[in-house]
């Protein structure tokens, strides 16, 4: 099932997005980060920052690159709709290599207003390129490989993770001289992405189900799935079509509206706030004071920190080659559940570590496995779950709530992770158990496995718990703007045959 051009599309997609997101987030625990402020300040004052005003300065540069992932999750919609998925994707090459600019030549510039602005400008683009790539992915990709491609969002992070890491250390673009290398390499997978993209097709729903371009969305198929005869897929695909009545995208407020879907957005919402607020994120922010206060040695912990990205990876790996025979559902709630017993032991670790000497690699190695844990099920499993949950009109609302959510709780976790730390020292982590315990518990009562499932089929097993038949979840898809059957049928035939499709598929 995995033709060349899938593997192509999600490995170029995922470079020139998620890989740069993941990269973002690991690249400001480089020592250059805080040098460039400190630099920048000096030259224009005259005089050294001090370390209050340093620190927040780089709690800032921090923090604020949720700001922009906000505003690209809040953007994310209309550009989709009007552009489609892939050219969303090229289009949002624009602001990585505007931000790699900015900061890049920060330092030149004595300017630490530009890093700050750069990384709000890239901010935006992984807002947009975390909705827009799942999105794109789940619709390219036949049903019984969608979570495994869907994994390639989460290996790409972990990859740009690792890599972030790898360039910062002292041997590469960790000097002062080289720091603007540190920030121009974001151009590379853009340029990657922008050469390699246009070549392939489009997704073949979106042609079908919002463009009605039946000749481009074959075509799109056929190149997807590696055959000539995919008169399969597109009747499937109608079929969906025939069930909504109506392509016409809704709205977040309509979507919150829609009784049919209220516990697949609560899912999502649940989801993605435990993606950010189970503690990974205040692990790749803050992984040197962690280890400094495990007592590593300062010059070893850049190269001890390489090892949580190749942990990361090798678990995010490992969950894309098994997700298809496991399912979604076990993942996701074992992930968990490891990350509660791993926080437990960590904490117990930190707490007396002073009193056993070979506590700090315990410290160590709970750190890794909460990584590992983590990009099992909970690392990439939730962008599947929100591409799977809604038909084609609702999936650009339901990216726009997920990445709402997704990026005001990693701006939490960067904001208030120290101010956490400082008030329950080596306890801290205990919060995040708690978290990982309350969305496992959720997920435990409340989702279905989805693995190899149609949209419709999965939207048959959240009926029950909605309340609501399947007929009452195609009325209750356009409520107030819902035609008469006939009237639809008709509406339906008619554009199809106005557009290019096959007397035989209709």
């Amino acid at each position: 099932n995995w033709s060349g051009s899938l593997i192509v599309a999600s490995l170029t997609g995922a470079f020139g997005s998620s890989f740069l997101y993941g990269y973002n987030l690991s690249v400001v625990n480089a020592p250059a980060v805080v040098m460039i402020l400190h630099v920048a300040w000096e030259r224009r004052y005259g005089f050294s920052v001090d370390e209050s005003t340093l620190t927040l300065l780089w709690s800032i540069t921090v923090s604020i690159f949720a700001i922009g992932g906000l505003v690209g999750a809040v953007i994310v919609t209309p550009i989709v709709k009007f552009f489609g998925r892939k050219c969303t994707l090229l289009l949002n090459n624009v602001f990585a290599v505007t931000a790699a600019l900015l900061m890049s030549l920060s330092l030149l510039a004595g300017s630490f207003e530009m890093l700050i602005l750069g990384r709000v400008i890239m901010g935006v683009d992984a807002g947009i390129s975390l909705s827009a790539l799942p999105m794109y992915l789940s619709e390219i990709s036949p049903k019984e490989i969608r979570g495994s491609l869907g994994q390639v969002t989460a290996i790409f992070i972990c990859i740009g993770v690792f890599t972030g890491q790898v360039l910062g250390l002292p041997e590469i673009f960790g000097q002062e001289s080289r720091w603007p290398y540190l920030f121009g390499a974001i151009v590379v997978p853009s340029l990657v992405q922008v050469v390699i993209l246009p070549f392939l097709p489009e997704s073949p729903r979106y042609l079908l189900l919002e463009k009605h371009n039946t000749s481009k969305a074959e075509k799109a198929f056929q190149t997807f799935l590696g055959k000539d005869d995919v008169s399969h897929e597109v009747e499937e695909v109608l079929a969906e079509s025939r069930v909504q009545r109506n392509t016409k995208l809704v709205s977040i407020l309509q979507l919150l509206r829609t009784r049919a879907v209220r516990w697949q957005v609560i899912t999502v919402v649940v989801t993605m706030g435990c993606y950010q607020l189970c503690g990974l994120n205040a692990i790749w922010y803050y992984t040197n004071n962690i280890f400094s206060g495990a007592g590593i040695n300062h010059e070893t912990i850049p190269y001890v920190t390489l090892s949580t990205g190749a942990a990361e990876t090798l678990a995010a790996v490992f969950s894309g080659l098994v997700i298809e025979r496991l399912g979604r559902r076990p993942l996701l709630i074992g992930g968990f559940g490891l990350m509660i017993v791993f926080f437990t032991v960590l904490t117990v670790s930190l707490t007396l570590q002073k009193t056993v000497q070979w506590l700090p690699y315990l410290s160590i190695f709970c750190i890794l496995a909460i990584i590992a844990s983590f990009c099992i099920g909970p690392g990439g499993i939730p962008f599947v779950l929100t591409g799977e949950f809604f038909q084609q009109s609702q999936r650009p609302a339901a990216f726009m709530i997920a990445g709402t959510v997704n990026w005001l709780c990693n701006f939490a976790v960067g904001l208030l992770f120290p101010f956490i730390q400082d008030g329950l020292q080596t306890y801290c982590f205990l919060v995040f158990a708690a978290i990982c315990f309350a969305g496992a518990t959720y997920l435990f009562f409340v989702l279905p496995e989805t693995k190899n499932k149609t949209f419709n089929e999965i939207s048959q097993a959240f009926a029950k718990r909605n309340k609501v038949s399947l007929e009452m979840q195609e009325m209750n898809h356009y409520p107030g703007e819902r035609k008469s059957s006939a009237e639809q049928e008709s509406n339906f035939t008619s554009s199809v045959d106005n557009g290019e499709t096959k007397q035989g598929i209709v």
